[in-house]
């Protein structure tokens, strides 16, 4: 598995932050790995979804639950990717703490490219978190 943790400082309060991050249509603009979402059902507060990833244009599905103002979490539920992506939010006065947390692996034969892909998967979350930085503290 290629476990990744890294996390930002964001100038802004968590509810804003929440906003930004809870939209999960929007994906896309900030996650460079994520070219393109399709939700197949939503009920409450999980939604079923299929992305298309950067990496091959590989069709993964995904169960995304959405804990207002204190996580998301991601669980790839079929494709080239298994495991789960946490994006998980932390009030620390005016600022906010956003970590995103990745526990994943290639599924397959594509299993022995987890450690080449891990690079990637971690370069991307640092810019996604960046880009989501910048959108706030403008």
């Amino acid at each position: 598995m290629a476990v990744i943790e890294t996390s930002i400082e964001i100038n802004a309060p968590i509810e804003r932050v929440w906003d930004v991050v809870s939209d999960i249509d929007n994906e896309p603009k900030f996650w460079k790995g994520t070219k393109e979402v399709r939700n197949i059902s939503k009920e409450g507060n999980v939604v079923n979804r299929e992305i298309i990833i950067a990496f091959r244009d590989q069709k993964c599905q995904q169960k995304v639950t959405l804990y207002p103002k204190e996580k998301i979490v991601a669980v790839f539920t079929k494709g080239i990717i298994s495991g789960s992506k946490t994006i998980k939010l932390i009030s620390q006065d005016k600022l906010t703490l956003l970590q995103a947390n990745w526990d994943v692996k290639l599924t397959g034969m594509m299993g022995m490219f987890t450690g080449m892909v891990k690079k990637h998967i971690k370069n991307g979350t640092d810019l996604a978190l960046q880009s989501i930085k910048e959108e706030l503290e403008r």
